[in-house]
């Protein structure tokens, strides 16, 4: 390990806060010097009459329910927010509370005409507190244009590392943790400038962060990522389901925001009915710039993009919006599915439950992660699949399936039939990943794929695999990544191969020749 990195609390330490306090308050800024941190990073806006205030939103709408920009607010109608050291407070009062405790704090900003009023509050709060300045290049030219001698952290967007041009005046170049691997740090370490990363919470990634050299690390969970980067050990296996989470629920936002916004772009690929939306290739972009960071040593396929695998090393599946036809069409059933998957066999898989938030089109869909022999989780809750009593699992049951693109596979009309006659009742909901995964989640006892893509089910297979299920290929054999097969899953040995056995009968009446 190169060395223990700066932790710096994010919006001060409200996530470790007893209590519970909000994120930019006096009492999560007080929670993070408790808790030894000595750097606190917070963000600042600007009130409708010219207050310097701690708040990251441009509305009050995440932390307060209150819809109005903080633009229009004045400083004495955020001050009825909260109470105390939990109300949202000015800058001059999180200067006033750091006076003596020896912590620095950076001063972040999205906006750059919040720059030189903050300057100002600095200039004139008495304070012994250290200063460091965080934002987009446009805001720090004004900052230095005020302080020529002011620690500067640079913004950082992109997954190409910045030119020496670009750092020029830079303490420290602040990019976001996942496009951030051992090339990007090198070249800015070349350039005599730190790196820093952000938002780091799972101790996996923090530890290997370290490894690489990167000088600091703004943190959520300060205590948990201490721990991590001083037993100065990576597990690589909860790094990658880690990043694979994080992506998903980075995705589940961007999905969700496309739905409020309104889906601008739909364009065709194959056919008609072969859909791609700007939401697509955004999130692959996204997905593909952040793996490629974080494993360059991994092969990679994607639905949009494409790529190869070749064979030798280990490979991520991803789709990114797996039922773009629902999604195009306004209809709020899509996932989303990533799977890493080696020696023949996914290892870990994340996908989106589009239910529980996602339908009104407002709220992100929930990510579900599955890790070999680590079970499948929700929302911080395990599953575990659920079979049904009786001898034909079939029976009164609900069983899912899925079109072959705008059409029916051969024997599915048969099969539809045959199920109803055993009192069955088939839907095809129209996202493969989301109709296989949804065995775990208690949606159906049984589901079938006429054909298998890596890039759409590897990840639902593991998912219903360890939540307890049963996933077998066309021949009955179980196997979780059947390249060339249908894919029968179910939430027990029973279902699942009452499900492939009358999918066989339908197929070949007369018996299998």
């Amino acid at each position: 390990m190169s060395g223990i990195p700066r932790l710096v609390a994010h919006r001060g330490l409200h996530a470790e806060a007893g209590g519970g306090a909000r994120e930019n308050t006096l009492a999560a800024i007080a929670a993070a010097v408790e808790s030894g941190v000595t750097w606190i990073e917070i963000d600042v806006r600007v009130t409708a009459d010219g207050a310097v205030v701690l708040l990251h939103d441009a509305t009050l709408e995440r932390l307060w329910a209150d819809p109005r920009p903080i633009t229009e607010v004045t400083a004495a109608e955020v001050a009825e927010f909260g109470g105390g050291d939990r109300r949202i407070p000015l800058l001059s009062d999180a200067l006033r509370a750091l006076h003596g405790t020896g912590a620095t704090l950076l001063i972040d900003m999205e906006d750059p005409e919040v720059a030189l009023p903050a300057a100002d509050v600095v200039a004139a709060t008495p304070t012994d507190a250290g200063i460091a300045w965080c934002g987009p290049p446009q805001a720090m030219a004004r900052i230095r244009s005020q302080d020529p001698a002011a620690a500067i952290w640079t913004a950082w967007y992109s997954p190409e590392p910045p030119t020496a041009e670009d750092l020029d005046g830079v303490s420290v170049l602040n990019a976001q943790h996942l496009l951030v691997g051992a090339a990007f740090v090198d070249a800015v370490h070349a350039c005599g400038v730190e790196v820093a990363v952000w938002t780091v919470d799972d101790p996996a990634q923090a530890a290997h962060l370290a490894a690489l050299g990167v000088d600091s690390v703004t943190t959520n969970r300060a205590s948990a990522i201490r721990a991590g980067v001083a037993t100065g050990s990576v597990d690589h296996r909860a790094r990658q389901s880690a990043i694979a989470l994080e992506l998903a629920e980075q995705a589940a936002e961007m999905t969700a925001q496309a739905r409020r916004d309104g889906i601008r772009t739909v364009e065709t690929k194959t056919g008609p009915a072969d859909h791609v939306t700007e939401v697509d290739r955004a999130i692959e972009q996204w997905v593909r710039a952040a793996l490629a960071a974080q494993f360059p040593e991994h092969d990679m396929v994607g639905e949009e993009y494409g790529g190869s695998d070749a064979g030798d090393r280990p490979c991520w599946y991803l789709d990114p919006v797996d039922g773009t036809a629902n999604l195009a069409n306004g209809f709020p059933w899509t996932s989303f599915s990533l799977a890493l998957v080696e020696a023949g066999r996914p290892v870990v898989g994340v996908v989106f439950d589009p239910v529980g938030g996602a339908l009104d089109g407002v709220a992100a869909p929930v990510p579900v992660l599955a890790v070999e022999g680590r079970g499948t989780w929700r929302a911080g809750r395990r599953l575990t699949a659920t079979p049904r009593a009786g001898a034909d699992p079939l029976s009164g049951a609900l069983v899912i399936t899925e079109l072959d693109g705008a059409r029916a596979w051969p024997g599915l009309h048969d099969l539809i039939d045959a199920l109803g006659e055993r009192d069955c009742t088939v839907r095809i909901p129209g996202s493969g990943t989301a109709t296989l995964s949804g065995i775990a989640l208690g949606r159906g006892v049984a589901a079938i794929v006429h054909r298998y893509s890596p890039l759409d089910h590897a990840a639902a297979a593991l998912v219903v695999l360890e939540a307890g299920g049963v996933v077998l290929d066309g021949d009955g054999v179980p196997n979780p990544h059947p390249v060339g097969s249908a894919i029968v899953v179910g939430a027990d040995e029973h279902a699942a191969r009452a499900l492939r056995a009358q999918w066989q009968a339908v197929r070949f009446p007369t018996g299998h020749p």
